[in-house]
């Protein structure tokens, strides 16, 4: 496998992720998974791609730097799943930023960001105190570095998760993460965990939507239609 197809997914263990690291593979790529936890790795040998054991809780941007040279693009699919607000700030902030960092330091332009669909508003209309709160500032001050950055990135923004099947057909909403009334066709504002790993799959092989943020939900539009 040329070095130029290995993608470096970010959360590897993540529900996401492990969807998406099959899906890559089927599309030629070699996939380098990051995990925290070694015993995790099976897991990530079983989706089609190579374990790498590696915190990015605590790695500094030479050590990322050095997991990416040679790839063709990163996914950060990484979160900290709540509930504790400065691991929160940490892991998708924090680490997303040294993320970014290394990969312009490895010479890697392509930068897939899986965020959420409100992650550019919630920030002004929830209270400090929400439990939400950290999740939605962290992802949104991420997600404004990134597009800071003269990456190459894209951001994606799906709606609340759920286990289907994917039906690689979407929904995009606008940049609030709502739909026009005349696309009123979503399926109840939530998105397939596997319709998130074809957006990923399909945004990398096809080098879509670049430098750009993609909402979307479930909805009757094929992906390779609606996004370009």
């Amino acid at each position: 496998m040329a070095e130029g197809n290995r993608v470096v997914l970010i959360g590897g263990h993540g529900k996401v992720a492990l969807l998406a690291a099959p899906k890559l593979a089927d599309r030629g790529y070699a996939v380098d998974s990051l995990i925290r936890n070694p015993e995790h790795a099976a897991d990530i040998k079983a989706a089609g791609a190579k374990p790498v054991v590696l915190d990015i809780e605590s790695a500094e941007v030479d050590q990322l730097a050095e997991a990416f040279t040679g790839a063709s693009a990163i996914v950060f699919s990484a979160g900290a799943g709540g509930g504790n607000e400065q691991r929160t700030r940490a892991v998708d902030y924090e680490a997303a930023v040294r993320s970014m960092k290394a990969a312009k330091q490895a010479g890697v332009d392509r930068f897939v960001m899986v965020s959420y669909s409100r992650a550019l508003v919630d920030v002004d209309n929830l209270d400090p105190s929400n439990s939400f709160y950290p999740y939605a500032k962290a992802k949104h001050d991420a997600d404004a570095f990134l597009r800071g950055t003269d990456l190459d990135y894209t951001i994606l923004g799906p709606g609340a998760l759920t286990l289907e099947p994917a039906s690689k057909h979407v929904v995009l909403a606008d940049e609030a993460g709502n739909l026009k009334d005349s696309d009123a066709d979503g399926e109840g504002m939530q998105t397939s965990r596997e319709n998130v790993a074809e957006v990923i799959t399909h945004v990398v092989a096809n080098n879509a939507a670049r430098r750009t943020t993609v909402n979307f939900y479930d909805g009757k539009m094929p992906i390779v239609e609606a996004i370009l």
